[in-house]
């Protein structure tokens, strides 16, 4: 599927009609018994990007679940999936690392539960076609990853500069928190990533919303890529329900909508767009409304807050 609408730019600044072909992933969540044969799969995903033109490709939350399928039977266990996972995560990265340089794009690896000093993170890796590579950690944890998990937030916020553009990444839950894509935006983020897994199609509308919401307030591009079907052998996603997007700001230049591109619900496979940062510097200079230049207005209106009483 192709879309159009803004996005792409070299690292420190923009270059006017720079275009970029991003590719947002409805994933599956497949078994194999052994690590083989989840790279052999990314391999084909990648490729499959690749031949389309895409130069950035984002997996989902929880995508590299599929690296405790070895483990058999006692990957239905929160705490033996999440070993499982964490043990091949470094040959993953490197795995993917390699299809990066290989056909020569920026991928974001589908995250996982990653032990850091002593505790459980949930971590995603940004890969470039350099061989460079930048961890990004989810900050603010669901009820679930709380209890019976026990994920913990990890690093903080990274904003990416790099040969495609100033990016960011916020991992699923934390897109509905607008104070976050602040903080990456103000750093200068064009691009937030948001690898997402949810159950229900009801979390996937938070997280759709967040990421919509996102590119409206900080006039950028928001590139949604969830997990799809089901996984009973596997503690972690489990169950996935979601379709993958590309969204930007509702205004001159974009869709109507902000919806740069979208695919079916749960249908697995590749959103793939075209989008300009020219367009994006244009929106953030002389759009319709001015939401990034103007959030600074909004801190002293919000306190304090009158209360009426009526009758």
């Amino acid at each position: 599927m192709a879309g159009s609408g803004a996005g792409g730019s070299g690292a420190d600044a923009p270059q006017a009609g720079r275009r970029l072909k991003i590719a947002a992933a409805c994933y599956p969540i497949d078994h194999f018994g052994g690590f083989v044969g989840v790279v052999e799969k990314y391999g084909a995903w990648v490729a499959e990007a690749a031949e389309e033109g895409a130069e950035l490709l984002v997996f989902p939350e929880y995508g590299a679940a599929e690296l405790a399928g070895p483990a058999g039977a006692a990957a239905r266990d929160i705490g033996a999936a999440m070993r499982a996972i964490s043990a091949e995560l470094p040959g993953y990265w490197d795995g993917l690392g390699a299809l990066a340089r290989r056909y020569g794009v920026h991928i974001l690896a589908g995250s996982g539960p990653c032990l850091e000093a002593g505790r459980w993170v949930n971590r995603a890796m940004f890969l470039t076609p350099s061989g460079a590579r930048c961890p990004h950690d989810k900050q603010i944890m669901t009820p679930w990853e709380r209890d019976p998990v026990r994920l913990s937030p990890g690093a903080p916020l990274t904003l990416m500069k790099t040969a495609i553009g100033r990016i960011g990444v916020l991992i699923c839950y934390d897109a509905e928190f607008p104070l976050l894509a602040r903080g990456l935006v103000e750093a200068g983020a064009e691009i937030l990533l948001v690898p997402s897994w949810t159950e229900l199609e009801h979390g996937y509308s938070r997280v759709r919303i967040g990421a919509r919401a996102r590119a409206l307030e900080g006039q950028c591009i928001v590139v949604q890529a969830p997990t799809q079907g089901a996984a009973p052998w596997c503690a972690f996603a489990d169950e996935n329900a979601g379709r993958a997007g590309i969204f930007g700001p509702p205004d001159v230049g974009f869709p109507a909508d902000g919806v740069i591109a979208e695919g079916a619900m749960n249908r697995a496979g590749w959103v793939i767009a075209e989008v300009d940062l020219a367009r994006l510097t244009a929106v953030r200079t002389a759009g319709q409304v001015q939401t990034l230049r103007h959030w600074a207005e909004s801190p002293g209106r919000a306190r304090p807050v009158e209360t009426v009483t009526l009758g």
